[in-house]
């Protein structure tokens, strides 16, 4: 997920939120972004979003591709692949193209995904 799918697409900067970071108010990256520490307010990536075992978040969460492992309490939203580890605690929904839910994953929320989000995207316009 993490890696250029083309020989020639621009690179983009990773950011990482170290496990000793807490960031709060909103968080736009256009890259790659990793979260080991503490996120608070909101949080949107054109790119890939990963969130570590011991991440806390507490925003909307936006990304092209992202995969969860920790917890997060507000609504997710990805317009690629979503993948959601069994160590993952969500509270909120959750808006994919194609999602994929390891066994002992805690969801508490809706879930969309495929042609839901499209919907459910225009509908918030």
């Amino acid at each position: 997920m993490f890696k250029s799918e083309e020989s020639g697409k621009n690179q983009t900067t990773e950011t990482i939120i170290g496990q000793s970071v807490k960031v709060e108010g909103d968080f736009v990256g256009e890259g790659d972004v990793v979260v080991e520490g503490i996120v608070i307010g909101n949080l949107k990536t054109k790119n890939n979003l990963r969130v570590g075992p011991q991440a806390k978040i507490e925003a909307k969460v936006e990304a092209e591709n992202a995969q969860i492992a920790g917890e997060v309490s507000g609504n997710i939203t990805v317009s690629q692949f979503l993948e959601i580890k069994a160590s993952a605690k969500i509270t909120g929904d959750v808006n994919a193209g194609i999602i994929a839910i390891e066994k002992g994953a805690k969801i508490n929320g809706r879930i969309l995904m495929g042609e839901a989000i499209k919907t459910s995207a225009s509908a918030t316009k």
